[in-house]
């Protein structure tokens, strides 16, 4: 039985005055959010629940693709078995499912819901309360040559290449701030998406902001398990209309969360992944 919802959606609105926006990675310590140049716009959205027809969404389709696959490896609590142990499981399995020759997992994230903490280090991820893709065209190029050895990386920017976000509940079910994901086909890529320069302690980086569409479609799967994944599109170099680019997502508030249920754990691992 299908569960849509509804909830209350983080959008962005750009800098008034043209100027580009930015936001820095970790929050301020002393207010608890991030710093930037731009504003939030909410809004009350609905959200289906594909449970049952998830099969209807596939990653060149939707930019977004449901499956069921236990991991291996459940701990998630040391960062050097993660990258042991779950990432080989999961170069495997982003290969059966995508058919791609070559993946280089360049890092993960693992949010748990704390409310009251602050967000201000990689320790303390928590779900993301914004609607964001998680890299653009220049970034994702960046990647590559930030990633791989500069002998490689010409030849493998002339292929087809994507980033894609293997994510995952951890511990039990995510009831508690589910993942909402928007299908491509709903997105206008020229008018909705905003590049937003993230800055590092570092160095700097570029996502996409969202800008308000009412004709956005918004997805989710309600209490996802830990034998449960989704493959999430950040970008594919295949622009010329033929498959879906992205996939622009948000963690939620579900006002139907039941009273107690545990708190959101979940990891994303983000890849680079090239096809022949």
């Amino acid at each position: 039985m299908a569960s849509d919802t509804v909830g209350v959606f983080n959008y962005m609105l750009a800098p008034s005055d043209g100027s580009r926006p930015y936001n820095t990675i970790n929050s301020d310590s002393t207010t608890g959010k991030p710093v930037r140049n731009w504003v939030e716009d909410t809004h009350d959205i609905r959200i289906e629940d594909v449970r049952g027809k998830e099969e209807l969404y596939k990653l060149d389709i939707a930019g977004f693709q449901y499956g069921q696959e236990a991991a291996k490896h459940t701990s998630f609590l040391n960062d050097d078995e993660v990258e042991r142990e779950y990432y080989p499981e999961s170069i495997d399995l982003i290969k059966r499912v995508t058919g791609a020759t070559s993946i280089v997992i360049f890092d993960h994230t693992i949010r748990r819901r704390r409310p009251g903490e602050v967000d201000d280090s990689p320790q303390k991820r928590q779900p993301v309360q914004l609607v964001h893709v998680d890299q653009t065209t220049a970034s994702s190029i960046a990647r590559v040559h930030r990633h791989l050895p500069p002998t490689e990386a010409p030849s493998l920017l002339r292929r087809r290449f994507q980033i894609i976000n293997l994510w995952r509940p951890i511990s039990h079910a995510a009831v508690d701030w589910p993942l909402a994901l928007c299908d491509f086909r709903s997105v206008d890529y020229e008018k909705d998406l905003v590049p937003v320069a993230l800055v590092y302690p570092d160095r700097e980086g570029e996502t996409f902001g969202v800008q308000y569409n009412p004709n956005h479609r918004w997805k989710y799967m309600k209490a996802m398990t830990p034998e449960e994944f989704v493959l999430i599109k950040c970008f594919d170099s295949v622009q010329d209309g033929s498959v879906a680019r992205l996939t622009p997502h948000t963690g939620f508030q579900d006002p139907n969360t039941p009273e107690g249920a545990p708190l959101r754990e979940s990891i994303e691992l983000r890849a680079l992944v090239f096809y022949d």
